[in-house]
């Protein structure tokens, strides 16, 4: 009898890993929204704003970051002379702040030492991976849940989306551990959640974020821009039921009770 408590607890604690993985496959798709790819142009700009030809029609969300570049010469195979593309110069980043009806506003970061950006200038999300990497989950519950396995089941969610590229969460954890960088830090102070995004060469950070509002646990997932530090746009959604978990969870991971 005495066992069988001290382990209901322990089980209890290690289940939580599996409810927020399941909690999050819901919430999945939302960011896979968010990245789709998306092609226009330059408008205007205005200062620090500048303006798209993009829309929600075409996919557009406030919190979306595109790349602004230029179009420059055609480069030729040396041997055939056949077109193999035009070169590309990278002008900024533009951060969606509103959306019109025919186009949207969004905040323009600068490229170091790049030209200032001209009406007809090209804007994207790219058709590539979105390259990521997940913060280890912070717990702001009370009831020390064991919840080390939410970046691998994070990580397998986007991967299995095929618009994301998650890097390795055990090296991303390990920046954590030695203390280098705090998941606190990642939501709180911009330079540091650049800092740590060049290091690892991804282009933003997902931090996952367990809490407790009026005795429900939710799971709170924010995307961070490794651009400018800032979060870009965030999803909430109360953790599934243990017996949802249990219908969701991928083939390779074991129960909760494991």
């Amino acid at each position: 009898m005495t066992l069988a408590l001290v382990l209901a607890p322990l089980s209890a604690r290690a289940g939580m890993a599996d409810r927020v993985g399941a909690t999050f496959a819901l919430m999945s798709k939302d960011f896979v929204e968010a990245f789709k790819p998306i092609e226009g142009l330059v408008v205007s700009i205005e200062g620090v704003e500048i303006f798209l030809d993009v829309s929600e029609q075409t996919g557009a969300q406030v919190g979306q970051e595109y790349t602004i570049f230029r179009k420059g010469e055609t480069f030729v195979h040396p041997m055939t002379g056949r077109s193999l593309g035009r070169y590309e110069q990278v002008l900024g980043y533009a951060q969606i702040a509103r959306l019109y009806p025919n186009f949207a506003a969004a905040t323009f970061i600068p490229a170091e030492d790049a030209p200032r950006p001209r009406a007809g200038d090209g804007v994207r999300i790219t058709r590539a991976r979105i390259r990521v990497a997940i913060a280890p989950a912070l717990d702001m519950t009370t009831g020390r849940p064991d919840l080390r396995r939410v970046p691998f089941l994070i990580a397998a969610a986007l991967e299995g989306s095929k618009r994301f590229l998650a890097t390795d969460p055990l090296s991303v954890s390990d920046r954590f551990a030695s203390g280098s960088i705090r998941v606190e830090e990642m939501l709180a102070r911009p330079e540091r959640a650049v800092w740590a995004a060049r290091s690892l060469d991804v282009s933003g950070w997902v931090v996952p974020m367990v809490l407790e509002r009026r005795g429900v646990t939710y799971l709170d997932v924010t995307y961070i821009s490794a651009i400018t530090g800032h979060a870009l746009f965030s999803r909430r959604l109360p953790l599934v039921t243990t017996n949802a978990a249990e219908e969701q969870r991928f083939p390779w991971e074991p129960r909760p009770e494991d």
